[in-house]
């Protein structure tokens, strides 16, 4: 009979426990990880929208201004040089990678304001049903990148702190050591944070 109640006191004790540490914060660091990995895969999932528009965009001032040949395959360059440099939630902490993937990010937003320019240029193709809607994409999905940077930035910034601080950074030497602070978005370039211009 002790036995059993033996037994069931520990079964409960042990409830308690696992009550009291997941109330103190003992998963907060996997799961604000899990955060800055989905928060990061928004951003890239802009990136990709943005990188989609650029073959109709280039096609569409191709028709109107075929002598901007430089500045057609500048964009066409950018954007394949975007596209190739693949970071995903594994390769978060690898602040190389990460920098590359934004400088190519950045050289493309560069070469779509430069093709935006241009475009003022041909009052036909400013006034192209086509055109316009892309245009109007194009801007739609800059903005969608701030904010996916923004909440990318953020979530970092909680995940970094939690580990940093008490209590977080007692569970993070106990329990998750292997989990590294982040790096977060820092611009490369000094008018990086700005988007193409595409108003006319």
């Amino acid at each position: 009979m002790t036995s059993r109640y033996g037994f069931s006191g520990r079964v409960a004790a042990l409830l308690v426990m696992a009550t009291l540490l997941s109330g103190c914060g003992i998963n907060n660091i996997p799961t604000y990880d899990e955060q800055v990995k989905a928060a990061w895969s928004q951003v890239e999932n802009q990136y990709q929208r943005r990188a989609d528009l650029v073959p109709n965009l280039v096609e569409t001032v191709k028709g109107f201004a075929k002598q901007e040949q430089d500045t057609l395959v500048a964009v066409t360059e950018a954007r394949a040089k975007a596209t190739s440099i693949q970071v995903d939630a594994s390769t978060l902490d690898n602040p190389e990678k990460m920098r590359q993937f934004q400088q190519a990010q950045e050289q493309l937003t560069g070469a779509l304001s430069r093709l935006m320019a241009v475009s003022e240029r041909y009052p036909d193709l400013k006034s192209n049903q086509n055109f316009l809607a892309l245009q109007s994409q194009l801007e739609g999905t800059e903005n969608r990148i701030a904010v996916a940077r923004r909440d990318f930035i953020t979530s970092v910034e909680r995940y970094n702190t939690e580990i940093r601080t008490f209590p977080g950074r007692i569970w993070h030497s106990l329990m998750y050591s292997d989990m590294p602070l982040r790096e977060n978005f820092e611009a490369t370039t000094p008018d990086a944070e700005k988007a193409p211009e595409v108003k006319f």
